[in-house]
């Protein structure tokens, strides 16, 4: 009984659309989609309208007549909607680009791979070895002990752009048994 209440109390344009999508075979959908589809209706009346006294007044007319609502009709059906190109003038773009034949292959069957040196496949590896030096025995002497070893500049500025030095070399191909 509630759905007769509802229904009744309904506006004629929910109730169009209502028995719109109930004849393109929608029966399950949620009530804010009737809402949503009566907004688009209403914002897209108003757009033509709006277009159609645009053209009426430039036309030199007082009031709105058939013909200036179809001429906003058409216009906004053609900025909305585009027509695809006709099938003649595809296949002649078709052949037009097919005449260019395609690039040879350089590789053969399979995925391209780039060359092994630009790759992070090919066997080898980096080890940071630290640029340390042989610690010397330092002999403690009453004189020394007030005094902190100081590297000199030089030292100091290796130390600091250098701090590990780097070796790499390649893994020998194993030979198959």
């Amino acid at each position: 009984m509630g759905d007769k209440d509802e229904e009744a109390s309904m506006p004629r344009d929910a109730k169009i659309v209502k028995s719109l999508l109930k004849s393109m075979g929608v029966e399950d959908y949620e009530p804010r989609v009737i809402h949503k589809f009566l907004e688009l209706w209403y914002r897209y009346a108003v757009d033509v309208l709006t277009d159609a006294q645009v053209y009426s007044e430039h036309a030199g007319k007082s009031a709105i007549d058939c013909d200036d609502v179809k001429l906003a009709i058409q216009s906004k059906v053609n900025f909305s909607f585009s027509q695809p190109p006709p099938r003649e003038v595809l296949l002649e773009l078709a052949q037009n680009r097919n005449k260019i034949p395609l690039p040879k292959t350089i590789a053969g069957p399979g995925i391209p791979l780039p060359p092994d040196q630009d790759t992070l496949i090919s066997p080898n590896y980096q080890f940071a070895l630290p640029n340390k030096r042989p610690a010397e025995p330092l002999e403690e002497t009453e004189d020394e002990e007030a005094t902190i070893p100081n590297p000199s500049q030089e030292e100091k500025a290796d130390m600091q752009q250098n701090p590990h030095q780097r070796v790499s070399f390649p893994l020998p191909k194993r030979l198959k048994d």
